[in-house]
């Protein structure tokens, strides 16, 4: 079971020892080496420039500090810092890293032994390289956009779920400990160039091959996408929802068994599916989403309730799984048996003073390498005016 430690607790995990400087912004970057933090890495977050205040659910774990980057005084200082660390991790469009002092080429020859993964939405190199986005473009320019609409609808974005964070941040952890792991047999770190429109083509390697046959005619209309009866959401009597999964033969009968609707029908018969999602439909306007939920828990079904945000803390499973987690306290995700993450607490203070201190900097040192003043970035969430 994951735990919150306390402030000065040592990290625990099979990364404790590993430290990762984090010069990126917004979501994947400090997404992906918070994941780093939760298996027990140092991570240390230096802001800076337009760096804005840093996202509270993605800190925990990490230290903060800010160093002028545009001054001599702070590149020393980070380079000072790269040189006691096994990974850096930044999400500036390619060029910008190497303007500052903290491009590959000038960071791994100070530390040979450096990972360096840079997390962009198009990636280093082709026409887009330089353009700016956010996830809305890059599931759009690898196809999960258009994947996720249907034949009369606009695609909608599932938040910024895919190209943050399934195709950016899990995609260069995943990445960055392959790398780590490697570099403990050649002694020698290298470049990652994590492109989140990759990490979108990616995902969607399973369902491209079935794009225009049979099985996925048109957005909207495949075996996964709710189109089929069972396969997709239904209206209970009080409004709220539940999710059928029953894709498999045996949940589909186990399905229709227990809304004790007769013999159960072929599924798989494109004829029947008309009458399949009626009787499923009028099924479920019958009884609230909760009484659907308890019964259908324990059976091979496929059946759940659709929790919304402030639902899911007070369901049984999650809260037998994540008993202190909440909104604020979204718990760590990986459960290792002999070597358990521990998840940290988020400590938003400058550091700055302290960190330098450690490297050996004096005083005077510190005063150069710090900003006079930090402009303000993108804030999350951003302010809304009525």
């Amino acid at each position: 079971m994951n735990t919150q430690a306390s402030p000065d607790a040592p990290a625990k995990g099979p990364l404790s020892g590993v430290r990762v400087v984090d010069l990126s912004r917004l979501a994947p970057g400090p997404y992906c080496t918070m994941l780093l933090a939760d298996l027990g890495a140092e991570v240390i977050a230096v802001a800076g420039g337009r760096a804005g205040a840093p996202i509270p659910a993605f800190s925990r774990g990490k230290r903060f500090m800010s160093l002028d980057l545009k001054s001599t005084a702070g590149r020393d200082a980070l380079h000072a810092l790269v040189k006691s660390a096994d990974v850096l991790v930044e999400g500036f469009r390619p060029g910008v890293a190497d303007h500052i002092g903290a491009g590959y080429e000038t960071l791994s020859t100070l530390n040979p032994r450096l990972v360096y993964c840079s997390i962009t939405g198009y990636g280093q190199e082709g026409p887009r390289a330089q353009d700016a986005g956010h996830d809305i473009n890059y599931i759009a320019l690898s196809g999960v956009m258009a994947a996720l609409g249907t034949d009369d609808r606009l695609p909608r974005p599932p938040l910024n779920l895919v190209a943050d964070f399934a195709g950016g941040s899990l995609v260069a952890a995943m990445c960055i400990l392959a790398a780590l792991l490697e570099s403990r047999v050649s002694g020698r770190g290298q470049f990652i160039d994590a492109a989140m429109v990759d990490g979108g083509l990616s995902l969607l390697a399973m369902h491209l091959p079935l794009w225009r046959t049979q099985h996925w005619p048109a957005a909207g209309r495949g075996m996964l996408d709710g189109d089929k009866p069972f396969y997709r959401n239904y209206m209970c009597s009080d409004g709220k929802f539940v999710a059928v999964g029953a894709l498999e033969r045996s949940f589909f009968e186990a399905l229709w068994k227990g809304l004790a609707l007769g013999e159960a029908p072929d599924h798989m018969s494109a004829a029947n599916w008309p009458q399949i999602e009626t009787k499923l439909a009028a099924a479920f306007c019958t009884r609230p989403r909760d009484e659907w939920a308890a019964l259908f828990q324990g059976t091979d079904a496929c059946v759940t309730p659709v929790l919304e945000p402030d639902e899911i803390w007070n369901d049984a499973h999650i809260k037998s799984r994540h008993p202190s987690g909440g909104p604020h306290n979204v718990p760590a995700i990986p459960r290792l048996s002999r070597t358990p993450a521990s998840a940290r607490p988020c400590d938003l203070t400058d550091q700055t003073g302290t960190i330098l201190r450690e490297l050996g900097f004096d005083a005077a040192a510190i005063e150069a390498a710090v900003p006079e003043t930090v402009t303000t970035g993108t804030e999350w969430p951003p302010l809304v005016r009525p």
